[in-house]
């Protein structure tokens, strides 16, 4: 698995998330599996199925960061006893800001591009001349 509840505690103390979830695990299981859907989807020319199942050192250090801030920030919603919410704020912000970045081929992050199977449409380039005003 990509993220454990326990690596969350690099983000936000184990004793805010029992508060949070009132020690229920599934509340944390379903702001993890939120935030890696939502990784997942600015990744789309990217290999995800290796990207998130791997463990461990085999991970990329930048991407586990933000999914813990966007996992937090999922979690966080529902309740956010003693967080600094403007922080986590602009961390999920960043995190968001960054898989745009990547989306928009702007940041080229170190992770294995998609396998392109038989033929992909390509781009097209539209547009027309400029307009053009005649007085008389």
């Amino acid at each position: 698995m990509f993220l454990t509840q326990a690596e969350l505690n690099t983000h936000i103390y184990g004793e805010n998330i029992d508060v949070i979830t009132r020690e229920d695990d599934t509340i944390v299981a379903a702001a993890v599996d939120g935030a890696l859907a939502e990784a997942k989807s600015y990744l789309g020319d990217y290999d995800t199925v290796s990207i998130f199942s791997a463990s461990g050192t085999g991970r990329n250090a930048l991407l586990l960061i933000f999914v813990k801030d966007i996992a937090v920030w999922h979690l966080i919603n529902l309740s956010n006893p003693g967080i600094d919410y403007d922080m986590r704020q602009k961390r999920y912000d960043a995190a968001i800001a960054w898989l745009k970045g990547v989306q928009k081929g702007i940041v080229t992050p170190d992770l294995p591009k998609a396998e392109v199977s038989g033929t992909k449409p390509g781009t097209i380039s539209y547009g027309s001349n400029t307009k053009r005003i005649q007085h008389f």
